[in-house]
């Protein structure tokens, strides 16, 4: 059974929107810029441009005290989101979270008489991801299916593959699939006590990296089979061809320097897809711009291709964190549509590791077959390929 993408979703640093993020990719304008909230002034941040005020009147739900990651979910939700009507046509929803409700709820930390009150235990209640999920879903439709998947950076990219498997297997036949996550407080200071976090724009795979940037915002999938297609009346953009999730269980939050993870994750989704390394026109690589990613990341691709062109977009949004694999989702897409291959922003001086070289400019080529990368925290790697339709 196959399965197809017929809508997409996306707000970031570069835009609130698929158009606007695509405007930006083409012009190669980077969304990076300094922190202006916490007490971070020193650092660089891919903050989505709207206030929580904005988004709630931009959503429709001016009342509402939620989570910021709640509010950019449903916005790129909202966009990709086209229900059926049709009762017979299964649908879920899957969301990749790992800070939850954290920005509400980290304000009450060492302030317990806040959280005592009333309106603070209901603060102190969006912690839990599985609500932020919760509070997407019930403004979006009556879903069959609900889950909220939390695998560190691979959250995402792991929700879109749960939802291509149930759609696989029969389970569905609708899936709304992708992640959000905010800028907060704890995820910052969680990667400076790291000692990975640059002080200057991050330079995925160059030479002289310093360390990755944190990003905000949300992406998602509308993934349909036949049958949900020929009720809906939606447009297959691309068909989802291969996937595959693997963990090398190297380190807490490292991967192997032979990149085992990431090779095993890259070769099964190839091999589920059926395509060999040559067909992949273009690679939307993980590439946080730290030490040990990139290096162990270019070694996986070594391993893997003989020649690919591939590039990083973190340049340009940050590290997402488990938003990361539903936005670059997106990214590949338009790579599909449009027929470019991004480039790989703030690149000086490339690793040197490696026979392949990430790409220094925007490259129109054509386009067939996108595979992306999204690889987390304890080694959890996971490949997706997408196929123009």
């Amino acid at each position: 059974m196959k399965v197809f993408i017929t809508a997409t979703g996306v707000n970031s640093a570069i835009g609130t929107n698929v158009n606007e993020c695509l405007l930006a990719l083409t012009q190669e304008r980077s969304g990076l810029g300094s922190c202006d909230i916490f007490d971070y002034k020193s650092l660089h941040v891919g903050r989505v441009n709207q206030s929580n005020d904005e988004l709630r009147e931009r959503i429709g739900l001016p009342n509402e005290n939620w989570p910021r990651t709640a509010l950019l979910g449903l916005l790129a939700a909202q966009e990709a989101f086209k229900g059926n009507s049709d009762s017979s046509v299964r649908k879920g929803f899957i969301n990749g979270t790992t800070t939850g409700g954290m920005d509400l709820t980290e304000q009450h930390y060492g302030r317990p008489e806040e959280a005592r009150k009333a309106d603070g235990w209901k603060v102190v209640a969006t912690h839990d991801l599985g609500v932020v999920t919760a509070l997407i879903a019930q403004q979006l439709s009556s879903f069959d299916y609900i889950n909220t998947i939390s695998t560190a950076c691979s959250s995402s990219a792991n929700s879109i593959m749960l939802g291509a498997r149930m759609i696989r297997n029969g389970s569905l036949d609708q899936v709304l699939a992708g992640g959000c996550d905010a800028l907060t407080s704890f995820t910052i200071n969680g990667f400076k006590s790291l000692m990975i976090y640059a002080n200057d724009v991050c330079r995925p795979f160059d030479q002289h990296r310093l360390g990755l940037n944190l990003g905000e915002g949300a992406g998602y999938l509308l993934l349909e089979n036949e049958k949900s297609l020929a009720s809906s009346g939606n447009t297959a953009l691309a068909e989802l061809t291969g996937w595959a999730n693997t963990n090398d269980a190297f380190h807490q939050t490292g991967t192997s320097e032979e990149g085992t993870g990431a090779k095993l994750a890259m070769i099964r989704a190839l091999e589920k897809s059926g395509l060999a390394a040559e067909k992949i026109d273009y690679l939307n690589a993980h590439g946080t711009a730290t030490n040990n990613n990139d290096k162990s990341e270019m070694t996986a691709i070594d391993a893997v291709f003989d020649h690919v062109d591939f590039s990083s977009t973190k340049g340009f949004t940050g590290h997402t964190l488990g938003a990361s694999g539903g936005i670059e989702a997106v990214f590949s897409m338009l790579s599909l549509q449009y027929q470019q291959a991004w480039v790989n922003k703030n690149l000086n001086e490339s690793l040197n590791e490696g026979k392949i070289y990430p790409l220094g400019s925007d490259l129109p080529k054509k386009i067939n077959h996108v595979m992306s990368n999204s690889f987390g925290f304890g080694g959890n790697s996971t490949s997706l390929i997408f196929t123009k339709n």
